[in-house]
């Protein structure tokens, strides 16, 4: 298995400093984690960097208890920009982009703002175009049973069990988890922007061959959105994962990084 360095960058002529994991070797591949984090995604990018170079940024303000950085990215352009600088930095001109949840919507902005950057772009369970009957606000009200379904369809599976917060119990790290992010995103407090339902009106611009991967029983949101996410970008498609659910690159990582790898390949 591949190792990761991690590597500090400073950008905005020193303004933000964050931090990149970057490991294995091949063609180039920049991996957006999703809102629980990168740590989660370690043995999933893992896989990837088997035949892959894989750039894996923590998202600006990620870390930081004074979230100074995030302050100075307050919309969707400015993060668009902040990305690109990135890409320059590491001297990245054109590359695959792949990303889960928040992280998925961002290489989905980056692929239709600087079309020349995205080669392909792969989305896993991206959460964009948010809409009024997206069960963001109902969420909190699920019981807990319910709410760890929706995130896994095994709730006592590996994937599970590999989310490794606290506190000790498997439910219970998982649900508070989910509180403490939903709670962010429905306040708007997340440490990077959300951007709102704009991004529906440019997806068309994204000119890179997309793939979409979706769990079958996600319960958070429906595959239809995945279909309203792949009718929006020309030549993309869906691939639809067994047994998982909301985190399907945690619940059938062989299986998505085998969709990924082939689809990057291909």
């Amino acid at each position: 298995m591949a190792s990761f360095e991690e590597r500090p960058v400073r950008l905005w002529q020193g303004g933000i400093e964050t931090e990149i994991e970057i490991g294995g070797s091949g063609p180039p591949l920049v991996y957006f984690h999703g809102p629980w984090g990168l740590r989660h995604d370690r043995a999933f990018i893992a896989s990837l960097a088997a035949t892959h170079r894989v750039y894996a940024p923590k998202h600006p303000g990620t870390g930081r208890t004074d979230h100074e950085a995030a302050h100075k990215i307050d919309n969707w352009l400015d993060l668009m920009v902040y990305y690109d600088e990135l890409l320059d930095v590491l001297g990245l001109e054109r590359v695959a982009l792949v990303g889960h949840s928040f992280g998925g919507l961002v290489a989905a902005e980056l692929a239709a703002t600087f079309r020349a950057r995205a080669a392909r772009l792969v989305l896993i369970d991206p959460v964009g175009l948010w809409r009024d009957d997206l069960p963001v606000t109902n969420w909190m009200v699920l019981e807990e049973g319910k709410r760890l379904r929706a995130l896994f369809a095994d709730p006592a599976g590996a994937a599970a069990k590999r989310f490794s917060v606290p506190p000790d119990d498997a439910a219970a790290r998982v649900a508070a988890q989910v509180e403490f992010v939903w709670a962010q995103a429905c306040t708007g407090k997340l440490v990077w922007p959300i951007p709102d339902k704009g991004l529906k009106k440019h997806l068309h611009r994204v000119a890179a061959p997309t793939l979409i991967i979706w769990g079958k029983e996600d319960g958070i949101i429906n595959r239809a959105y995945a279909g309203e996410f792949a009718s929006r970008i020309a030549g993309s498609r869906v691939e639809l994962v067994d047994g998982a659910a909301h985190m399907p690159h945690l619940e059938a990582p062989e299986t998505v990084a085998r969709l990924v790898r082939g689809f990057l390949e291909g």
